[in-house]
């Protein structure tokens, strides 16, 4: 398992050097379709910490934590974002799976991933008895996330 702190460094990182854009909403929800498809795939987190259904879809408390004082949703990630103690050594047997999330969702804008997960069963039962626009801090179940990415796993 690796810290959410490391997977968004890792995730700025490979943006930076792809010369594509990465808001901080995308980078939650590249984080969350990470962590996700690793508990589909291998039956355990990636990341250390969890994440909560949100009004703009799953977000990580200790991630937007880090950096809600500089940072709207909608603002620009850069390199200088990075914590410089970042190695992508400490998550090298990871990588693999993260480039391939990339791969599938790195195209997506953040409000296209955002509307992705409104229309996915983690988010939308986390947020069960919840207005649209009413704000939720619903920890989004892992289990229920591990079911349903599985279900989607073509076999």
């Amino acid at each position: 398992m690796i810290s959410i702190n490391e997977l968004a460094d890792y995730l700025i990182v490979k943006s930076d050097e792809a010369g594509s854009g990465l808001s901080n909403l995308k980078l939650q929800k590249l984080a969350y379709y990470a962590d996700a498809w690793h508990l589909a795939f291998y039956g355990e987190k990636l990341i250390d910490s969890d994440f909560e259904a949100w009004i703009h879809g799953p977000v990580n408390r200790e991630l937007y934590n880090r950096f809600s004082s500089e940072k709207s949703l909608y603002s620009d990630m850069l390199l200088s974002d990075c914590n410089e103690s970042f190695s992508i050594d400490s998550i090298a047997d990871k990588v693999e799976h993260i480039d391939s999330v990339l791969a599938t969702y790195g195209k997506f804008t953040g409000a296209q991933l955002e509307e992705m997960t409104h229309r996915e069963e983690p988010w939308i039962l986390a947020r069960s008895g919840y207005r649209p626009t009413q704000r939720c801090e619903a920890e989004i179940s892992n289990q229920v996330i591990e079911e349903y990415y599985k279900s989607r796993l073509k076999v």
